[in-house]
Protein backbone atom coordinates (compact mmCIF):
# COMPACT_ATOMS: atom_id res chain seq x y z
CA UNK A 1 0.00 0.00 0.00
CA UNK A 2 2.94 2.73 0.56
CA UNK A 3 4.55 1.43 -2.29
CA UNK A 4 1.62 2.35 -4.43
CA UNK A 5 1.12 5.43 -2.82
CA UNK A 6 5.05 6.10 -2.87
CA UNK A 7 4.65 5.69 -7.17
CA UNK A 8 1.21 7.85 -6.89
CA UNK A 9 3.32 10.71 -5.56
CA UNK A 10 6.27 9.96 -8.20
CA UNK A 11 3.62 10.03 -11.32
CA UNK A 12 2.09 13.35 -9.75
CA UNK A 13 5.74 14.81 -9.90
CA UNK A 14 6.62 13.90 -13.27
CA UNK A 15 3.30 15.29 -14.77
CA UNK A 16 4.28 18.36 -13.15
CA UNK A 17 7.47 18.57 -14.24
CA UNK A 18 6.70 17.61 -17.41
CA UNK A 19 3.62 20.83 -17.35
CA UNK A 20 6.29 23.16 -15.61
CA UNK A 21 8.58 22.48 -18.92
CA UNK A 22 6.25 22.70 -21.20
CA UNK A 23 4.65 25.89 -19.82
CA UNK A 24 8.30 27.28 -19.72
CA UNK A 25 9.10 26.29 -23.26
CA UNK A 26 5.87 27.69 -24.61
CA UNK A 27 6.89 31.15 -22.90
CA UNK A 28 10.41 31.03 -24.34
CA UNK A 29 8.64 30.95 -27.61
CA UNK A 30 6.05 33.66 -26.76
CA UNK A 31 8.90 35.86 -25.65
CA UNK A 32 11.47 34.99 -28.69
CA UNK A 33 13.17 37.95 -30.40
CA UNK A 34 11.01 39.09 -33.78
CA UNK A 35 11.99 37.96 -37.23
CA UNK A 36 14.57 40.49 -39.11
CA UNK A 37 13.57 43.06 -41.10
CA UNK A 38 14.32 41.84 -44.51
CA UNK A 39 16.83 43.66 -46.08
CA UNK A 40 16.06 46.64 -48.51
CA UNK A 41 18.20 48.64 -51.47
CA UNK A 42 17.88 51.56 -52.98
CA UNK A 43 14.78 52.30 -55.86
CA UNK A 44 16.14 54.81 -58.25
CA UNK A 45 13.27 57.03 -59.45
CA UNK A 46 10.74 55.85 -56.78
CA UNK A 47 7.29 58.19 -57.13
CA UNK A 48 8.93 60.56 -59.30
CA UNK A 49 6.81 62.58 -61.58
CA UNK A 50 5.72 60.07 -64.70
CA UNK A 51 6.35 57.25 -62.41
CA UNK A 52 4.52 54.13 -63.65
CA UNK A 53 2.98 52.45 -60.24
CA UNK A 54 4.33 48.64 -59.99
CA UNK A 55 6.73 48.33 -62.82
CA UNK A 56 10.53 48.45 -62.45
CA UNK A 57 13.32 47.64 -64.65
CA UNK A 58 16.10 45.40 -63.29
CA UNK A 59 19.52 45.17 -64.13
CA UNK A 60 21.92 42.31 -63.03
CA UNK A 61 25.09 41.86 -61.57
CA UNK A 62 25.32 37.64 -62.47
CA UNK A 63 22.88 35.34 -64.39
CA UNK A 64 19.91 35.02 -62.98
CA UNK A 65 16.42 33.07 -63.74
CA UNK A 66 14.58 36.75 -64.56
CA UNK A 67 11.25 35.33 -64.35
CA UNK A 68 11.87 33.41 -60.95
CA UNK A 69 13.56 35.81 -59.53
CA UNK A 70 10.56 38.82 -60.37
CA UNK A 71 8.38 36.11 -59.15
CA UNK A 72 10.35 36.04 -55.62
CA UNK A 73 9.58 38.76 -54.82
CA UNK A 74 6.29 39.73 -56.23
CA UNK A 75 6.22 40.48 -59.72
CA UNK A 76 5.11 39.60 -62.91
CA UNK A 77 8.39 39.40 -65.69
CA UNK A 78 7.44 41.81 -68.42
CA UNK A 79 10.55 41.87 -70.85
CA UNK A 80 14.07 40.61 -70.79
CA UNK A 81 17.25 42.63 -72.23
CA UNK A 82 20.03 40.88 -73.44
CA UNK A 83 22.54 43.63 -74.96
CA UNK A 84 21.77 47.59 -73.87
CA UNK A 85 20.72 46.31 -70.53
CA UNK A 86 21.40 42.41 -68.75
CA UNK A 87 18.03 42.39 -66.64
CA UNK A 88 14.44 42.79 -67.10
CA UNK A 89 10.66 44.99 -66.52
CA UNK A 90 8.71 43.57 -64.04
CA UNK A 91 5.33 45.07 -63.14
CA UNK A 92 3.59 43.99 -60.12
CA UNK A 93 5.89 45.01 -57.29
CA UNK A 94 4.66 47.03 -54.36
CA UNK A 95 7.53 49.62 -53.27
CA UNK A 96 8.34 47.26 -50.66
CA UNK A 97 8.87 44.44 -52.97
CA UNK A 98 11.18 46.70 -54.77
CA UNK A 99 13.08 47.67 -52.55
CA UNK A 100 13.72 44.10 -50.96
CA UNK A 101 14.27 43.32 -55.02
CA UNK A 102 16.93 45.73 -55.34
CA UNK A 103 19.28 43.99 -52.29
CA UNK A 104 18.94 40.82 -53.89
CA UNK A 105 22.82 40.02 -54.55
CA UNK A 106 22.18 38.85 -57.78
CA UNK A 107 20.54 42.60 -58.50
CA UNK A 108 22.72 45.49 -59.87
CA UNK A 109 20.12 48.35 -59.93
CA UNK A 110 16.32 48.76 -59.79
CA UNK A 111 14.98 52.07 -61.40
CA UNK A 112 10.96 52.66 -61.84
CA UNK A 113 9.54 52.62 -64.84
CA UNK A 114 8.43 56.24 -65.91
CA UNK A 115 6.75 57.78 -69.11
CA UNK A 116 9.20 59.47 -71.43
CA UNK A 117 7.73 62.01 -74.21
CA UNK A 118 8.39 64.04 -77.42
CA UNK A 119 8.22 67.81 -77.06
CA UNK A 120 7.81 70.22 -79.73
CA UNK A 121 5.80 73.42 -80.83
CA UNK A 122 4.11 73.99 -84.39
CA UNK A 123 4.58 77.20 -86.53
CA UNK A 124 4.95 78.21 -90.19
CA UNK A 125 7.93 79.95 -91.62
CA UNK A 126 10.23 78.31 -94.03
CA UNK A 127 12.67 75.94 -93.25
CA UNK A 128 16.67 76.78 -93.09
CA UNK A 129 18.69 74.27 -90.77
CA UNK A 130 19.97 72.75 -94.19
CA UNK A 131 21.70 76.20 -95.63
CA UNK A 132 22.78 76.52 -92.48
CA UNK A 133 24.87 73.69 -91.94
CA UNK A 134 26.91 74.21 -94.76
CA UNK A 135 28.42 77.82 -94.04
CA UNK A 136 30.20 79.07 -91.06
CA UNK A 137 28.43 82.62 -91.64
CA UNK A 138 24.60 82.59 -91.56
CA UNK A 139 22.60 80.94 -93.50
CA UNK A 140 21.55 82.87 -96.65
CA UNK A 141 23.13 81.74 -99.76
CA UNK A 142 19.98 79.09 -100.31
CA UNK A 143 22.01 76.33 -101.37
CA UNK A 144 23.19 73.51 -99.09
CA UNK A 145 26.43 71.68 -100.38
CA UNK A 146 27.33 68.44 -99.41
CA UNK A 147 29.58 65.65 -99.83
CA UNK A 148 28.39 62.99 -102.57
CA UNK A 149 28.37 60.15 -100.36
CA UNK A 150 25.88 61.94 -97.91
CA UNK A 151 25.21 58.76 -95.82
CA UNK A 152 25.69 56.07 -98.19
CA UNK A 153 26.27 52.66 -96.29
CA UNK A 154 25.05 54.13 -93.02
CA UNK A 155 22.49 53.51 -91.45
CA UNK A 156 19.73 56.11 -89.00
CA UNK A 157 18.10 53.98 -86.47
CA UNK A 158 15.00 56.65 -85.11
CA UNK A 159 13.93 55.49 -82.53
CA UNK A 160 11.00 57.56 -81.55
CA UNK A 161 6.99 57.26 -82.56
CA UNK A 162 7.56 55.48 -85.69
CA UNK A 163 8.19 56.37 -88.96
CA UNK A 164 5.88 56.84 -91.91
CA UNK A 165 8.26 54.51 -94.76
CA UNK A 166 6.42 55.15 -97.61
CA UNK A 167 7.00 58.82 -97.30
CA UNK A 168 8.22 60.23 -100.87
CA UNK A 169 11.38 62.15 -99.20
CA UNK A 170 12.41 58.44 -98.08
CA UNK A 171 12.48 57.11 -101.30
CA UNK A 172 12.52 53.54 -100.53
CA UNK A 173 15.50 53.97 -98.25
CA UNK A 174 12.83 53.51 -95.03
CA UNK A 175 11.93 50.47 -93.21
CA UNK A 176 10.45 49.39 -89.98
CA UNK A 177 12.66 47.75 -87.40
CA UNK A 178 10.95 46.94 -84.16
CA UNK A 179 7.49 48.39 -82.32
CA UNK A 180 7.94 48.39 -78.61
CA UNK A 181 4.71 49.56 -77.95
CA UNK A 182 2.98 46.59 -79.67
CA UNK A 183 5.49 44.34 -79.78
CA UNK A 184 5.53 43.84 -83.62
CA UNK A 185 8.20 44.86 -86.38
CA UNK A 186 5.41 47.58 -88.00
CA UNK A 187 6.74 50.52 -86.56
CA UNK A 188 4.39 52.87 -88.09
CA UNK A 189 4.41 56.52 -87.14
CA UNK A 190 0.40 57.51 -85.44
CA UNK A 191 1.79 60.69 -84.60
CA UNK A 192 4.11 62.36 -87.14
CA UNK A 193 7.43 63.22 -85.13
CA UNK A 194 9.16 60.58 -85.69
CA UNK A 195 8.81 60.90 -89.51
CA UNK A 196 9.53 65.04 -89.04
CA UNK A 197 12.83 63.75 -87.64
CA UNK A 198 13.74 60.69 -89.91
CA UNK A 199 13.20 63.36 -93.08
CA UNK A 200 15.45 65.61 -91.60
CA UNK A 201 18.14 62.82 -90.90
CA UNK A 202 18.21 61.39 -94.25
CA UNK A 203 15.41 62.50 -96.62
CA UNK A 204 15.63 63.48 -100.05
CA UNK A 205 14.28 67.11 -100.07
CA UNK A 206 14.88 67.59 -96.10
CA UNK A 207 17.68 65.12 -94.58
CA UNK A 208 21.07 66.22 -94.31
CA UNK A 209 22.33 62.58 -95.12
CA UNK A 210 20.24 62.06 -98.60
CA UNK A 211 21.58 58.59 -99.12
CA UNK A 212 21.52 57.27 -95.53
CA UNK A 213 18.82 54.37 -94.92
CA UNK A 214 16.29 54.56 -92.33
CA UNK A 215 14.87 51.68 -89.94
CA UNK A 216 12.36 52.97 -87.74
CA UNK A 217 12.02 51.81 -83.66
CA UNK A 218 8.82 52.85 -82.17
CA UNK A 219 8.97 53.54 -78.47
CA UNK A 220 6.51 56.37 -78.26
CA UNK A 221 2.48 56.14 -78.47
CA UNK A 222 0.57 57.94 -81.03
CA UNK A 223 0.48 60.92 -78.29
CA UNK A 224 4.30 60.86 -78.49
CA UNK A 225 4.34 59.15 -75.19
CA UNK A 226 5.95 56.16 -73.92
CA UNK A 227 7.75 54.32 -71.11
CA UNK A 228 11.27 53.38 -69.75
CA UNK A 229 10.36 49.83 -70.35
CA UNK A 230 9.61 50.63 -74.08
CA UNK A 231 12.62 53.06 -74.76
CA UNK A 232 15.25 50.84 -73.35
CA UNK A 233 13.58 47.64 -75.53
CA UNK A 234 14.28 49.88 -78.62
CA UNK A 235 17.66 50.89 -77.18
CA UNK A 236 18.40 46.84 -76.59
CA UNK A 237 17.10 46.42 -80.29
CA UNK A 238 19.57 48.91 -82.01
CA UNK A 239 22.76 47.69 -79.77
CA UNK A 240 21.39 43.46 -80.81
CA UNK A 241 20.55 44.17 -84.37
CA UNK A 242 22.69 47.37 -86.02
CA UNK A 243 24.38 46.83 -88.82
CA UNK A 244 27.40 48.13 -90.54
CA UNK A 245 28.12 52.12 -89.87
CA UNK A 246 25.19 53.13 -87.49
CA UNK A 247 23.74 55.97 -85.71
CA UNK A 248 20.77 56.68 -84.01
CA UNK A 249 18.82 59.53 -83.30
CA UNK A 250 16.66 59.81 -79.62
CA UNK A 251 14.77 63.21 -79.91
CA UNK A 252 12.75 62.22 -76.57
CA UNK A 253 13.65 63.16 -72.92
CA UNK A 254 12.48 62.37 -69.12
CA UNK A 255 14.16 63.00 -65.96
CA UNK A 256 17.44 61.59 -64.71
CA UNK A 257 17.34 58.13 -65.45
CA UNK A 258 20.42 55.71 -64.68
CA UNK A 259 18.51 52.60 -66.26
CA UNK A 260 18.10 54.47 -69.58
CA UNK A 261 21.63 55.82 -69.51
CA UNK A 262 23.27 52.63 -69.00
CA UNK A 263 21.22 51.43 -71.82
CA UNK A 264 22.57 54.20 -74.16
CA UNK A 265 26.02 53.74 -73.07
CA UNK A 266 26.38 49.92 -73.99
CA UNK A 267 24.64 50.80 -77.08
CA UNK A 268 27.43 53.22 -77.63
CA UNK A 269 29.64 50.62 -76.84
CA UNK A 270 28.43 48.31 -79.21
CA UNK A 271 29.46 51.11 -82.11
CA UNK A 272 26.48 52.98 -82.26
CA UNK A 273 26.81 56.90 -82.55
CA UNK A 274 24.01 58.28 -80.64
CA UNK A 275 22.62 61.83 -81.09
CA UNK A 276 20.10 62.78 -78.00
CA UNK A 277 18.00 65.62 -77.60
CA UNK A 278 18.77 68.65 -74.62
CA UNK A 279 15.21 68.62 -73.97
CA UNK A 280 12.91 72.09 -74.35
CA UNK A 281 12.84 73.39 -70.68
CA UNK A 282 14.65 76.23 -70.36
CA UNK A 283 16.80 74.37 -68.00
CA UNK A 284 20.19 72.66 -67.27
CA UNK A 285 20.28 69.11 -69.87
CA UNK A 286 22.34 67.93 -66.64
CA UNK A 287 18.88 66.76 -65.39
CA UNK A 288 17.56 64.97 -67.98
CA UNK A 289 18.49 61.11 -69.45
CA UNK A 290 19.85 60.58 -71.79
CA UNK A 291 20.95 63.98 -72.24
CA UNK A 292 23.46 63.93 -69.73
CA UNK A 293 25.01 60.81 -71.01
CA UNK A 294 28.87 61.81 -71.72
CA UNK A 295 29.29 59.26 -74.85
CA UNK A 296 26.29 60.19 -76.39
CA UNK A 297 26.41 63.75 -78.61
CA UNK A 298 23.91 65.97 -76.59
CA UNK A 299 22.29 68.80 -78.96
CA UNK A 300 21.35 71.95 -78.05
CA UNK A 301 18.93 74.05 -80.29
CA UNK A 302 19.57 77.41 -82.30
CA UNK A 303 17.47 79.76 -84.41
CA UNK A 304 18.07 81.67 -87.68
CA UNK A 305 19.50 84.08 -86.53
CA UNK A 306 22.17 82.33 -84.26
CA UNK A 307 20.69 82.23 -81.39
CA UNK A 308 20.03 80.01 -78.61
CA UNK A 309 16.53 78.95 -78.77
CA UNK A 310 14.39 80.54 -75.89
CA UNK A 311 13.13 76.61 -75.01
CA UNK A 312 16.66 74.95 -75.36
CA UNK A 313 18.19 73.46 -72.53
CA UNK A 314 21.97 73.97 -71.73
CA UNK A 315 24.62 73.26 -69.51
CA UNK A 316 27.95 71.43 -69.33
CA UNK A 317 26.33 68.11 -71.01
CA UNK A 318 25.77 70.00 -74.45
CA UNK A 319 28.04 68.79 -76.95
CA UNK A 320 27.01 71.43 -80.17
CA UNK A 321 23.82 73.47 -81.18
CA UNK A 322 22.02 72.73 -84.57
CA UNK A 323 19.09 74.39 -85.99
CA UNK A 324 15.55 73.72 -84.23
CA UNK A 325 13.26 76.32 -84.63
CA UNK A 326 11.13 76.13 -87.03
CA UNK A 327 12.45 73.56 -89.04
CA UNK A 328 10.31 71.73 -92.08
CA UNK A 329 10.49 67.96 -92.83
CA UNK A 330 8.52 65.44 -93.61
CA UNK A 331 5.16 64.89 -91.98
CA UNK A 332 3.13 61.52 -91.10
CA UNK A 333 -0.84 62.36 -93.00
CA UNK A 334 0.62 61.72 -96.20
CA UNK A 335 3.19 60.29 -98.76
CA UNK A 336 3.98 63.96 -99.89
CA UNK A 337 2.95 65.82 -96.04
CA UNK A 338 5.64 68.38 -94.74
CA UNK A 339 5.50 70.08 -91.25
CA UNK A 340 7.09 73.20 -89.49
CA UNK A 341 7.93 72.09 -85.88
CA UNK A 342 10.49 73.25 -83.05
CA UNK A 343 12.38 71.66 -80.81
CA UNK A 344 16.11 70.24 -79.62
CA UNK A 345 13.99 67.30 -81.13
CA UNK A 346 14.32 68.79 -84.31
CA UNK A 347 18.01 70.02 -83.68
CA UNK A 348 19.21 66.73 -82.87
CA UNK A 349 18.42 64.95 -85.88
CA UNK A 350 20.63 67.13 -88.06
CA UNK A 351 23.75 65.98 -85.97
CA UNK A 352 22.52 62.45 -86.57
CA UNK A 353 22.49 63.35 -90.55
CA UNK A 354 25.94 65.47 -90.07
CA UNK A 355 27.20 62.06 -88.23
CA UNK A 356 25.76 59.37 -90.94
CA UNK A 357 27.53 62.47 -93.48
CA UNK A 358 30.79 62.04 -92.34
CA UNK A 359 30.89 58.09 -91.48
CA UNK A 360 29.83 57.46 -95.07
CA UNK A 361 33.47 58.73 -95.42
CA UNK A 362 34.85 56.95 -93.09
CA UNK A 363 33.22 53.94 -91.86
CA UNK A 364 35.53 52.78 -89.73
CA UNK A 365 34.89 55.31 -87.10
CA UNK A 366 34.11 54.58 -83.45
CA UNK A 367 31.15 56.74 -81.91
CA UNK A 368 33.63 58.95 -79.94
CA UNK A 369 35.57 59.44 -83.16
CA UNK A 370 32.48 60.89 -85.06
CA UNK A 371 31.32 62.93 -82.01
CA UNK A 372 35.19 64.21 -81.67
CA UNK A 373 35.01 65.00 -85.37
CA UNK A 374 31.73 66.79 -85.30
CA UNK A 375 32.36 69.27 -82.30
CA UNK A 376 36.09 69.68 -83.85
CA UNK A 377 34.70 70.67 -86.66
CA UNK A 378 31.92 73.04 -85.65
CA UNK A 379 32.01 76.48 -86.23
CA UNK A 380 33.11 78.31 -82.46
CA UNK A 381 31.78 81.32 -80.82
CA UNK A 382 28.25 81.95 -83.37
CA UNK A 383 25.51 81.36 -80.41
CA UNK A 384 25.35 85.14 -79.60
CA UNK A 385 23.01 84.19 -76.25
CA UNK A 386 25.09 81.19 -74.86
CA UNK A 387 23.76 79.94 -71.48
CA UNK A 388 26.54 80.13 -69.28
CA UNK A 389 28.61 76.49 -69.42
CA UNK A 390 27.38 75.54 -73.03
CA UNK A 391 30.02 74.70 -75.13
CA UNK A 392 29.52 77.68 -78.24
CA UNK A 393 29.74 75.76 -81.26
CA UNK A 394 27.22 75.33 -83.92
CA UNK A 395 27.02 72.57 -85.83
CA UNK A 396 29.11 72.29 -89.74
CA UNK A 397 29.21 69.65 -92.25
CA UNK A 398 32.29 67.56 -91.61
CA UNK A 399 33.81 65.46 -94.40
Amino acid sequence: MASRAFTRRMQLLTATTVVATLTAIGTAHAHTAPEPTPAEGTVYGLGTKGAVPGSFIVTLDEKANKSALAKEYGGELQRTYSSALNGFSASGLSSAEAKRLAADSAVAKVVQVKKFSIDATQDNPPSWGLDRLDQADTAGDSKYTYPDGAGEGVTAYVIDTGVRITHKDFAGRASSGFDAVDNDNDASDGNGHGTHVAGTIAGTAHGVAKKAKIVAVRVLDDNGSGTTEQVIAGIDWVAKNHQGPSVANMSLGGGADPAIDEAVKKAIAAGVTFGVAAGNDSADAGQGSPARVAEAITVASSTKDDQQSDFSNFGSVVDIYAPGSDVTSAWNDSDDGTKTISGTSMATPHVVGAAAVYLAGHKDATPDQVAKALTDGATPDKISNPSQGTANKLLKIVE
